[in-house]
């Protein structure tokens, strides 16, 4: 692998660590599956990308794709809490629903932003160094990891957690479940329409589809990265995933560049999912092993 795909793999794992936190949020804090970040992360690409071309801040656009996943979210936990739709279906209502919302937002299917000024502007001058770019979205992310890990580890956070263990006991001290669960909801997916934003800017256009497999790219981040780094502490957990997404594009990367198993860029989304199928069966058959195992020894 040259130098140069290698630091793109790692610019990319780390922008899908942002990904791969929101999706931490859902998945495994609030036990929610939640599909609306295929569409919240091109719903953050579209609106910074519009807002760029309109001379808006790079920075300001960028928060702005933050505010706009978060309301994304927000509709998911709507259509779940107020309206008692199942969790699985009320975001896929909102997945469908922002793919033209995006076409609305950018006036076409997708927007260039070749001469448009980024937050990766500054750093033409550094364009020879190749690790200079995957530095700054390493200090993006490390930022984002710390406010995370912060929220988690404070008595709120405690109860954003407990929510997903146990509702009920949640509601049983008087606190709101649906509370927690539209800020859970809206906070994933901010940050997953913050990584769409900065993926538009790295690379320069903003695209409707780019929200494709999103949630299963992420979903593999996850379950690669607590399967290498399992723990039970937050901290660890949280680097786990951003580990587990820079790792899984590196691998992606080097099987490519490689030709490993006749890999071609098309079999990208088949690779993912049968390595998210086999993690999320791999701990059931386990689990089935030591029992058989322990049935014999009784015996």
């Amino acid at each position: 692998m040259s130098a140069f795909a290698f630091y793109g793999a790692l610019e990319l794992g780390l922008i899908y660590g942002l990904v791969a936190l929101g999706v931490y949020l859902t998945f495994r804090v609030l036990d929610f599956p939640d599909l609306t970040v295929d569409g919240s992360f091109p719903m953050g690409a579209a609106v910074a990308a519009a807002a760029l071309v309109t001379g808006v801040n790079p920075w300001v656009a960028t928060a702005m794709a933050f505010f706009v996943g978060g309301l994304s979210g927000l509709v998911t936990a709507f259509l779940a809490v107020r309206c008692g739709i199942l969790h699985l279906l009320a975001s896929i209502l909102t997945m469908l629903a922002a793919f033209s919302i995006n076409i609305r937002i950018m006036g076409r299917p997708n927007l260039s932003l070749l001469g448009e000024e980024t937050i990766f502007t500054p750093l033409d001058a550094f364009s020879g160094d190749l690790f200079v770019r995957p530095l700054a979205v390493v200090i993006l992310v490390v930022v984002c990891a710390l406010l995370i890990v912060r929220l988690l580890n404070s008595d709120f956070g405690l109860a954003l957690r407990a929510t997903g263990v146990n509702a009920r006991m949640v509601a049983a001290q008087g606190a709101s479940t649906g509370f927690y669960t539209y800020f859970g909801l809206a906070l994933s997916n901010g940050l997953v329409g913050f990584a769409g934003a900065v993926l538009a800017q790295a690379n320069g256009f903003a695209d409707v589809t780019a929200g494709a497999g999103t949630i299963v790219v992420g979903l593999a981040a996850v379950i690669l990265g607590q399967t290498l780094i399992p723990s039970r502490k937050i901290w660890v957990a949280v680097v786990a995933v951003i580990v587990g997404s820079v790792l899984y594009r590196i691998a992606i990367q080097f099987a490519l560049n490689t030709g490993m198993f006749g890999m071609q860029a098309s079999d990208l989304n088949l690779v993912t999912a049968l390595l998210v199928a086999v993690a999320l069966v791999a701990p059931k058959i386990k689990s089935n092993m030591k029992a058989k195992r322990a049935a014999k020894e009784a015996l």
